[in-house]
């Protein structure tokens, strides 16, 4: 991992931070975030104990992290609180939150609880040669039940975790290990149904 003058990487990060703007203004990932990677570049993120994302080449990123992931999040907002920059590694971490755009009774907008943010590893000429993303998934579960709920989940979202329940394929989802059968699942919620009940 090089060194790159702090400098070069600050004005990376703010080149980044008006794509992303630009990014919600427009509803278009690709266009405003897809140049910004390197041609080598490697996308991923976590999707629970089972499953992970990843996207090899500037290519998969825009098809599949930019492109496929992100439909139904067009109008979503990922706003950055804070970042931290590493020039003698050449990465940067940054702080974001995940806002949508539909609104609760009392008028303000559903968003994810907890920390979410993006790692990354700056590959020079103005790129990023590889990310990770992390988020709290249990709360992004609870506030897709939610906008479900309330009929404002959007229908590519819907389509989505459809495709996800049946255990059909999405672009760059892999598994980390063999997900636990059916037996393996009943024992550990009968397990956990006697620690609530019983204490044990």
């Amino acid at each position: 991992m090089p060194a790159y003058p702090r400098a070069e990487l600050e004005q990376m990060v703010e080149r980044w931070l008006a794509a992303n703007r630009d990014a919600e203004r427009a509803g278009d990932w690709i266009q405003s975030l897809g140049a910004m990677y390197t041609e080598d570049a490697e996308y991923g993120w976590n999707m629970g104990p089972d499953q992970a994302f990843l996207a090899r080449g500037r290519q998969q990123i825009m098809d599949w992290a930019l492109g496929f992931h992100m439909e139904g999040f067009e109008q979503w907002r990922y706003p950055y609180d804070h970042v931290l920059i590493d020039e003698a590694q050449g990465e940067v971490i940054g702080f974001w939150r995940q806002v949508s755009p539909a609104r609760r009774p009392d008028g303000s907008h559903y968003e994810v609880a907890g920390l979410g943010g993006s790692w990354f590893r700056y590959g020079g000429n103005d790129q990023w040669c590889w990310q990770r993303d992390f988020f709290d998934l249990g709360n992004v579960k609870a506030l897709f039940m939610e906008l479900a709920a309330n009929g404002q989940l959007d229908a590519p979202v819907r389509r989505k975790i459809a495709r996800l329940a049946k255990g059909q394929a999405m672009p760059g989802v892999y598994p980390l290990h063999p997900a636990p059968g059916a037996l393996a699942r009943l024992k550990g919620y009968y397990a956990m149904a006697r620690i609530v009940l019983f204490g044990a």
